[in-house]
């Protein structure tokens, strides 16, 4: 009998069928809440102390032991001394630093030509200059070298209006 009630319902209304469908999904949900609670476990704390052991007070750098020279970029040593590679002005043997990619002479150059405060310093002369020639020219500009010129009770006739004279059909052109 169930089943023939399913089959009459399904050929009859597909509302009907969804809302019976709804229904059975609502009863089977469970809230959040409950869900939640359940698995809530607790969460492990990582209290862990490091101590240092006779290896990090015989190499605080951690390198093996390897010399890290001074930090100094390639690009502030003399061009001029008598360097292995001159293009790097590096010796041959020489001990490398441990950032030697970013200091090496391929790296971006270090601005040094003007400061902050110079360059700022010309860029508001710049600005101060440009404003006050635009003064100038405003003040000096000449005007416009003709006077308007008027027309008595405006543009109507000139233009056409209904003052104009109007043109006969029978005009002929001298060139055509």
């Amino acid at each position: 009998m169930a089943t023939k009630v399913r089959h009459t319902l399904s050929l009859q209304d597909p509302i009907a069928k969804m809302k019976q469908m709804l229904s059975r999904s609502l009863t089977a949900a469970r809230p959040l809440s409950h869900q939640l609670l359940t698995t809530r476990r607790p969460l492990p704390s990582f209290t862990q102390i490091r101590c240092l052991t006779q290896a990090d007070i015989d190499d605080p750098g951690m390198n093996g032991g390897y010399i890290n020279p001074p930090l100094e970029k390639r690009q502030f040593r003399d061009p001029y001394a008598d360097w292995w590679d001159k293009q790097e002005r590096r010796n041959f043997g020489e001990p490398l630093h441990e950032d030697y990619d970013i200091n090496g002479m391929f790296s971006p150059h270090v601005y040094t030509h003007f400061t902050p405060r110079k360059g700022f310093f010309l860029l508001g002369c710049f600005v101060a200059t440009v404003l006050g020639l635009c003064g100038v020219v405003r003040v000096y500009y000449p005007d416009r070298p003709s006077v308007r010129r008027g027309f008595e009770g405006g543009l109507d006739r000139e233009l056409g209006g209904p003052g104009a004279l109007l043109v006969s059909e029978t005009l002929t052109l001298p060139y055509g």
